[in-house]
């Protein structure tokens, strides 16, 4: 008879179920302007302390202080403000539109407007970025046509995927941004193979990856940080750590065991942890992960502790897994107003001139969901034909596609 102890699993646990008071004791936040600021050039093996700690420059009194203030001037806080304040607006309609039938499905990001806006701003024109289905703000952030953002939202006539995909999963090349997939992690690995590319053909263009917390469990990502640590490629390597992967929390992804940011430290690849709800800090570890990138210096990873505010789709109830005000306890706050009060407190901003911006912007984004509406919504107006959905799969249409379509009549 053996005297050992059973054997048992660890089954990750979420700190707080619905009907629980929110629990973020899990979150370690420290002083804003704490955590210091390497030089570019800085080996991986003398920044491991980088994953631990948590790149803040916003203070919770609307302060900017420490290495990594780069002193903002007015014109890029104002468009850094509008920039989240204006995908906050087209969330807000798009979620409306979706209750209204309009749509089949949408994808908010509140929340986490800050990461994709402030990162677009530091990127330059030609800098290819890899996205999920949460980061709108990379096209907003570039004042992108929203009628066109929902024209693929509605699959109109207009839609130029022709309702090929999922809604919210854009493809914009020109924009610098690669068409979603809804397989999450592929984007990954392909972002990695983009900037190899962009390295043996001597160009100076970069990539950005993103993945969020639950997907860095698939194995495109172990596969991409193992290329990227053997051929130190110039890319960005983003993990949107916003706490939930659907209704899983992130710890069964490897959370509770590390940091998302520490699985740098085995491929030898430096590693930020960064407060994703400062638009300063986002921009300013955004724009040292890149110039390491566009030195020939390699890959960075970006861990981006933030929370996702909204349900994970319009097809979700976070109630059924988390407390319902869970939001209002998260301890790094809401990224448009930490900004907007940084700006108050500086003496460039107040609360009338943001109702204002705040009016304009709903209107805009209003203007552009009627435009679009003309043209079309999801059951409403003129439908691609039969035939369109063999188009744009295959570059030479096989047979067994040939003799459906035939069958078809079309």
């Amino acid at each position: 008879m053996s005297n050992s102890t059973p054997l048992s699993l660890h089954v990750p646990e979420p700190y707080s179920r619905p009907g629980d008071t929110p629990n973020f004791d899990y979150i370690k936040v420290p002083e804003a302007g704490e955590t210091r600021r390497p030089e570019v050039d800085s080996k991986p093996n003398d920044m491991h302390d980088l994953a631990f700690g948590l790149v803040r420059v916003l203070d919770f009194d609307g302060k900017a202080t420490g290495p990594w203030n780069m002193d903002f001037d007015e014109e890029f806080l104002l468009k850094g403000l509008t920039a989240m304040m204006k995908t906050k607006a087209l969330d807000d309609r798009m979620y409306m539109a979706q209750r209204q039938g309009k749509t089949s499905f949408y994808a908010q990001c509140r929340g986490e407007e800050a990461i994709s806006c402030a990162q677009k701003m530091a990127l330059s024109k030609g800098d290819m970025c890899f996205p999920t289905y949460r980061q709108q703000g990379l096209l907003i952030a570039q004042d992108f046509p929203l009628v066109k953002m929902i024209n693929q939202i509605y699959s109109n006539s207009k839609d130029k995927l022709e309702g090929h995909s999922l809604p919210t999963l854009y493809s914009e090349r020109d924009a610098d941004f690669f068409t979603i997939s809804g397989n999450l992690g592929t984007q990954y690995i392909q972002a990695v193979g983009w900037a190899m590319a962009s390295a043996i053909k001597g160009d100076d263009k970069i990539a950005s990856a993103w993945i969020g917390d639950g997907s860095t469990a698939e194995s495109d990502f172990h596969a991409a940080l193992v290329f990227a640590s053997v051929y130190k490629p110039p890319v960005v390597l983003n993990i949107v750590n916003n706490q939930w992967a659907i209704s899983s929390f992130q710890g069964f992804a490897g959370g509770q065991a590390a940091n998302f940011a520490c699985r740098g430290h085995g491929f030898n690849i430096p590693s930020l942890r960064v407060d994703g709800n400062d638009f300063l800090a986002v921009y300013a570890a955004s724009k040292w992960a890149i110039e390491r990138a566009r030195r020939n210096l390699g890959p960075t990873i970006i861990e981006w502790l933030t929370y996702r505010a909204g349900p994970h789709t319009t097809s979700d109830d976070p109630t059924k897994y988390r407390p319902k005000d869970e939001f209002e306890a998260w301890p790094l706050g809401d990224p448009i107003i930490r900004l907007k009060e940084h700006m108050i407190k500086l003496g460039i901003w107040d609360e009338e001139k943001h109702q204002l911006l705040e009016k304009e912007l709903k209107n805009e984004v209003k203007a552009a969901a009627k435009k679009a509406e003309s043209y079309g919504t999801l059951g409403k107006g003129e439908a691609p034909g039969v035939d369109e959905m063999f188009n744009h799969v295959y570059k030479e249409m096989p047979a067994h596609l040939r003799k459906q379509r035939q069958e078809l009549g079309v």
